[in-house]
């Protein structure tokens, strides 16, 4: 939204030369993890710098770890990474998967926000890291009027280095406005009925179109270190719950879906089981047809892309496996975008 289509007025009851003002509205921000602006080694290098120097996601001493990051890891990691980016990138629109699905995501529910609430509320979008970033939309909503704003992370389940960094970030942005709006955060949705039925549907109609019927349904989620769980993030949690949900609702035995753990960094242990290993033991098992879900990201990005449809689906094929589905993500699949204003709905409650 540009200056030229705020709507001003001169507020009621104000002098006659009081400058005008734009009309008050509700903003509803929402974040994503984030995106490098391309997949060149400098535009990595920056992406990479502020993931990995955010202490929500590393959390070891600086001293130690500046040193590490800076000398080698952000040396050597912006190629690989690069290269990866490169074999998923959106190359018409110049941009990555996330940022294109973010889009589509926010266009859709913006439409749906406009249709209930009309011109009372702006709907737009930011990413933790990289660009839009959130100081600069946060600056956008407020100049644009708005003077209660609702920050809505799109991860359905709660963890430290997902929900509570956007969260942080949110908070640093409101540090630098001269009038802070009044502000809330939605809390994670992982239970929610409609949630679990637009995962249970994306399901039904991946199984529909398949020849042969997968041997196990794999839930991968994004990864943490262990300790992260015995520290008191419910993250691990709310994933398994995720799971036992998905399960009921598609009216399954237990154990035919299985909740595993990628994208593991370093040395540390993380939560297990892995999916990269677990995916290739199945097929060793003897199921040698398997479908994969990812029910902690709410739209494809490269941990899904080229990670599960890429390195895991290898690892599964190299060890006998024959068939390797993806079910992807849920994106703007209407159900979803339901789900969602559903949550947005209850979440701005007495400001609409």
């Amino acid at each position: 939204m540009t200056a030229a289509e705020v709507s001003t007025a001169r507020p009621p009851h104000a002098a006659a030369d009081h400058p005008a003002l734009p009309k008050a509205k509700v903003g509803i921000l929402l974040a994503n993890l984030g995106t490098p602006d391309g997949y060149d080694y400098w535009s990595m290098r920056r992406y990479l710098n502020e993931f990995l120097s955010d202490r929500r996601v590393v959390d070891l001493p600086r001293y130690l770890w500046q040193p590490l990051l800076q000398l080698v890891i952000l040396t050597r990691r912006p190629f690989a990474s690069g290269a990866n980016y490169k074999s998923i990138w959106n190359h018409e629109a110049n941009e990555s998967p996330l940022l294109t699905i973010t889009k589509d995501q926010v266009a859709a529910l913006r439409a749906a926000a406009t249709a209930q609430w009309g011109d009372r509320v702006m709907v737009d979008f930011c990413m933790r890291y990289g660009n839009p970033s959130t100081q600069s939309v946060v600056d956008r909503m407020v100049a644009a009027g708005c003077d209660r704003i609702l920050f809505f992370p799109l991860y359905p389940q709660y963890a430290g280095p997902t929900t509570a960094t956007a969260n942080d970030q949110f908070f640093r942005a409101l540090q630098n406005t001269k009038r802070q709006p009044a502000s809330r955060t939605v809390a994670e949705y992982f239970e929610r009925p409609g949630y679990i039925d637009a995962l249970a549907a994306s399901v039904e109609r991946a199984y529909a179109g398949l020849a042969v019927r997968p041997d196990a349904l794999v839930a991968s989620y994004h990864g943490m270190p262990k300790r992260y769980l015995l520290e008191g993030d419910p993250y691990h949690c709310q994933c398994q719950k995720t799971s036992r949900l998905l399960r009921e609702r598609l009216g399954w035995a237990p154990g035919q879906i299985i909740t595993t753990f990628q994208s593991v960094f370093g040395r540390e242990e993380w939560l297990k089981p892995y999916t990269v290993e677990h995916v290739a033991e199945l097929a060793r098992q003897g199921k040698k047809n398997i479908a994969v879900i990812s029910p902690a990201f709410s739209a494809d990005c490269i941990e899904t892309l080229e990670e599960i449809n890429g390195e895991i689906r290898e690892a599964f094929l190299h060890a006998g496996g024959e068939s390797f589905t993806y079910i992807p993500c849920l994106n703007d699949d209407p159900a979803h975008i339901g789900a969602l204003m559903e949550v947005i709905g209850e979440n701005l409650t007495g400001w609409v």
